[in-house]
């Protein structure tokens, strides 16, 4: 008989299966990433914590309160990065000329993500990180400014696709803490940009992937719980 190996998720929004609606433009959870598929074909019990709008900081707050009662798990998988390096696109707007800095600053985001790896690590559990799936970033910026100063945002940002190579930046710094750390890392960004109109795949607001994405990220832990996970009992 196998043995049903718990697996806790800690993520953003992506991993909760935030959408936009094409109604009403808001967001809401529409989680079609499979679960129950993955849970039936590796024997895992999947449990999904995942928080909109969480970044590594808040992570690891909760992270410590749940490592402290001792939670058997076999697995805990990470996905953190998009909202940590988001700015206050609304202050930017009011005042280009000014110093901004993303809500996690890349070396804060980089030293605690290890420090959440090193302490999951350090409990027998097996850490697991996913880089992040690639944004659009002229959709993206249509979304989060509007009713804001585009003209100073832009200004600010030097052209739109410094949103895009932001962002690059922090997925590239989860590879490397994934790599250094001891953690397994799921290549969902890779998956995405497998695929020749990242668009298809993403919601209105540029970063949130919809359903056909949400079925690419699928495709993705399957391949990898084929390599990492099934073998181990």
């Amino acid at each position: 008989m196998n043995i049903i190996r718990k697996v806790e998720v800690f993520g953003d929004s992506i991993l909760k299966g935030i959408q936009v609606n094409p109604l009403n433009k808001r967001y809401h959870v529409d989680n079609n990433i499979g679960v129950e598929m993955l849970n039936e074909k590796f024997s895992l019990n999947i449990i999904n914590r995942s928080k909109f709008g969480c970044t590594v900081t808040k992570c690891k707050t909760l992270l410590d309160k749940f490592l402290s009662e001792k939670q058997d798990c076999a697995v805990i998988l990470m996905d953190f990065g998009g909202n940590d390096c988001d700015f206050n696109w609304k202050a930017i707007s009011e005042n280009p000329g000014a110093e901004h800095e993303p809500n996690t600053p890349i070396n804060i985001f980089t030293k605690t993500y290890t420090e959440i790896v090193e302490k999951i690590r350090g409990h027998g559990i097996r850490p697991v990180i996913t880089n992040l799936p690639p944004l659009e970033p002229q959709r993206y910026f249509d979304w989060f400014s509007k009713g804001l100063n585009k003209e100073n945002i832009l200004r600010w940002m030097e052209g739109v696709n410094a949103i895009y190579r932001y962002q690059e930046l922090y997925s590239r710094a989860a590879e490397e803490i994934a790599r250094s750390a001891g953690a397994l890392l799921v290549d969902l960004r890779g998956r995405f940009l497998r695929e020749r109109y990242l668009g298809r795949f993403l919601c209105e607001d540029g970063i949130h992937p919809n359903t056909e994405g949400q079925r690419l990220i699928t495709q993705e832990f399957m391949g990898f719980c084929d390599g990492a996970l099934a073998g181990d009992g």
